[in-house]
């Protein structure tokens, strides 16, 4: 991230946070624990105290939703306990007593939930300047840290995007040139076994080329969206007709859990039928013809049923699809990279299929997730019900 960016958005955190911690801190008049309870549990950023002790004092509404604890009151328990499934926090404030500074603009990625935090430290002193506790105050950025990375593949994108259209052309040309030679000699070898056998091999290669060309092209373009009232339901039968026209299905059973009382939801139904397609189709192909691929859709309304947080306080309607495969899986140290651009496992592929199924998902504000181990892989694509920006 540009220094400047980062510098700019961390302040804000830092003047949010330090105004809330100040405001508590000078407060010399006697505040009503009702007053205080509802301030500190109406606070958009997340408030976390704990003792000397390293016991919970507090945790807010906020904090709840953003370590994902159930309600409830935590006072008096072990820090350690709680947040024993962040261990990211848990090192955080792990000698916080003991530092001669603490951080007052910091950022942390919780692996545990996959959140970036963008966080302010302070400890809690007596009237008669003693350190009584420590309270950590923080921000969930991840959708800021989202809409960023998007503002940074389209501005790479732009930026390459007319290189490759060059290069795309300059490269095409011959191409065709040698798809067009390679017939002509297999015209007039035609009864020379060998010759016919390498012809075919320079077409397949040739044609093979040209794909991947034209993938890189699709890549790099912007995703223009045709948005109309679109039903998942029949965008994935399309995506399952398209799959078994590419790619054999063999004993692969295919089970589907897809509603027809599912709500409409505006989008491109072409282009989220090739984003199920590929889906489907790299399912295909890590089953091997046995095994079972899923389908399920469902309408989710709040966070916890899995519906997008695009401001990291409200919920908006959303569809959930999963695309799930009793496959072998996916290495953990390959998880983080299968959206990466030209990164495959596959011989012959252009490891730009995935790329372009998250670029589609984008633009339809929707959000792509990936869950993979030794029982098989899961693709979960979640999408807002109204979607009206394009």
């Amino acid at each position: 991230m540009p220094a400047p960016r980062r510098a700019r958005r961390l302040r804000c955190i830092e003047e949010a946070m330090r105004t809330a911690s100040d405001s508590l801190s000078r407060a010399k008049a006697p505040v009503s624990a009702e007053f205080f309870r509802c301030l500190v549990s109406n606070m958009r950023s997340g408030v976390l105290a704990i003792d000397r002790a390293g016991a919970v004092v507090l945790l807010n509404e906020e904090a709840l939703r953003l370590f994902r604890l159930p309600p409830g009151d935590y006072s008096g328990q072990r820090l350690e306990h709680v947040l024993g499934e962040h261990p990211d926090v848990l090192r955080v404030l792990s000698g916080v007593f003991d530092r001669p500074s603490l951080p007052s603009r910091a950022e942390i990625r919780m692996k545990s939930t996959d959140t970036v935090v963008g966080y302010s430290l302070s400890l809690v002193q007596s009237d008669s300047a003693d350190v009584i506790g420590a309270a950590m105050f923080f921000k969930d950025l991840t959708y800021v840290e989202q809409m960023e990375e998007r503002e940074r593949l389209r501005d790479r994108l732009a930026a390459v995007g007319e290189m490759a259209a060059v290069m795309a052309h300059e490269i095409k040309n011959p191409l065709a040139g040698i798809e067009v030679l390679a017939g002509l000699v297999r015209r007039k070898t035609p009864d020379i076994p060998d010759a016919q056998a390498l012809v075919a091999d320079i077409i397949s290669e040739a044609k093979m080329a040209n794909a991947i060309v034209q993938q890189v092209l699709d890549f790099v373009r912007p995703v223009r969206l045709q948005v109309e009232p679109t039903r998942v339901g029949e965008a994935i039968a399309s995506a399952l007709s398209l799959a078994d026209s590419h790619t054999r299905r063999g004993n692969a059973v295919v089970r589907l859990q897809v509603p027809d009382t599912l709500p409409p939801i505006r989008a491109d139904r072409n282009q989220l039928t090739q984003v199920f397609a590929n889906l489907v189709i790299n399912a295909y192909q890590a089953l091997e013809g046995k095994g079972e691929l899923r389908i399920e859709a469902r309408e989710a309304l709040t966070a916890d049923e899995g519906a997008l947080v695009p401001d990291t306080q409200h919920a908006v309607p959303s569809l959930v699809i999963d695309v799930a495969d009793t496959g072998p899986g996916i290495p953990a140290d390959r998880v983080e990279k299968v959206f990466q651009p030209f990164f495959t496992t596959k011989p012959q592929g252009s490891g730009l299929g995935l790329a372009i199924v998250r670029k589609i998902v984008d633009a339809h504000e929707g959000r792509i997730d990936l869950a993979a181990g030794e029982g098989g892989t899961r693709f979960r694509v979640t999408l807002p019900i109204a979607q009206a920006s394009h």
